[in-house]
């Protein structure tokens, strides 16, 4: 089920971008098979299986890349493949005899999808990063963080999952399109930095338009306006008010009981701080519930500032059923939504084991006269 139902993936096991982007495939419906290493390795930080939420949806096939038998049972996975995804550093797959060029000499209309922090060229290509280096680069962190503070890293959703999984699954997509009319595939060069600075474009221009500067804690967005904002309450928990537009910031004065000729005009950015101090004093007069009962479902565009272990039970996440549980974990629902082509709940997280987990890996792969062949030539299990 779900709209990618029957395109096939295979996967190179990796860390951040290349594990969010399987697992955003595979919530839709794609059949992805996930190739691991056969020893533990150190990628990703330690934990039980089942709790690394972003190996979810697919099967797991421990395969030596290093081993002719594992490249060419690689190999024979990627001829059936639509797409294959690597988060490698720049040159290890062709070192591995696993590259573009070989993948595409075997199948034609593969789409390559490849995920690195710099790209698979320039003066940083093969230099080791995370993703704070790569949106350091771009430009965002700078503008995270309060007046006369630090930039302040938004943990590392910016680089590894949005400017990096959620640019290569669309690329990877994009590709798989265009093939479906051509015949031919090519790679896709998702670089995190890239990918941020595509995040960017919106605020590169309002910084063009003198809308906005390089000063952190000065802008609308960035905690600069009063209007825009998170408050402490009285019991230590806190909000969320967003109310840009003049309409909405008219009702958020309105429901607080403040008269708007006792603040300065919205847009005063010079009394920003004197407003937002005034707003501040208010909000922490009441706890969280007390400020949702008076502001929640309103156009005073407001929102109480959750927990993970809150966000879950909110009761418009319910309804939507924003989180699932699977295999006893709570998590997030796959997203977006589709009207017909509606996706299964994604398996829990899979292991490689040993023989039978290899066997049902390849079940949706491969013939079972050609896996009963690679079991007796000891390829797998």
């Amino acid at each position: 089920m779900g709209p990618l139902a029957g395109i096939k993936i295979v996967e190179f096991t990796g860390i951040g971008p290349g594990p969010m982007c399987a697992m955003l495939l595979a919530d839709l419906g794609a059949t992805v098979l996930r190739i691991d290493r056969p020893e533990p390795s150190d990628l990703g930080v330690a934990r039980p299986l089942r709790y690394d939420l972003l190996l979810r949806g697919r099967r797991c096939l421990a395969l030596d890349l290093k081993h002719p038998d594992g490249k060419a049972l690689a190999l024979r996975l990627i001829e059936r493949a639509d797409a294959l995804i690597e988060g490698f550093r720049p040159g290890v797959t062709e070192r591995l005899g696993l590259g573009p060029e070989e993948c595409l000499a075997r199948n034609p209309r593969l789409v390559y999808g490849r995920v690195t922090g710099w790209g698979q060229e320039g003066p940083l290509a093969h230099a080791a990063g995370h993703d704070l280096n790569y949106i350091a680069l771009a430009g965002a962190v700078h503008a995270f963080g309060r007046r006369g503070q630090p930039p302040t890293p938004p943990l590392n959703l910016i680089g590894d999952f949005g400017g990096g999984a959620l640019y290569l699954a669309f690329g990877v997509v994009c590709g798989i399109l265009e093939a479906q009319r051509s015949a031919r595939g090519q790679v896709v060069d998702a670089a995190m930095v890239d990918g941020t600075a595509s995040l960017m474009t919106a605020f590169h221009g309002m910084v063009a338009a003198g809308l906005a500067t390089h000063e952190r804690g000065t802008n609308a967005l960035d905690t600069g306006a009063h209007f825009y904002e998170v408050y402490e309450c009285a019991d230590g928990c806190w909000i969320s008010v967003a109310a840009i537009e003049g309409k909405f910031y008219a009702e958020l004065l309105r429901r607080l009981d403040i008269d708007p000729a006792t603040l300065p005009p919205q847009m005063d950015r010079e009394h920003w701080p004197e407003a937002k101090a005034r707003l501040a004093a208010l909000f922490k007069t009441r706890s969280r519930d007390e400020w949702c009962a008076l502001l929640e479902g309103t156009d005073a565009c407001f929102a109480p500032v959750l927990t993970t272990d809150e966000a879950p039970h909110h009761p418009h996440n319910k309804v939507r059923q924003t989180y699932v549980e699977i295999a006893g974990i709570i998590q997030p629902a796959p997203a977006p939504r589709f009207s017909r082509t509606v996706p299964d709940l994604p398996i829990p997280p899979q292991p490689p084991g040993g023989l039978e987990e290899a066997e049902a890996a390849l079940a949706d792969w491969l013939e079972p006269a050609e896996i009963v062949a690679l079991r007796a030539a000891g390829t797998i299990g």
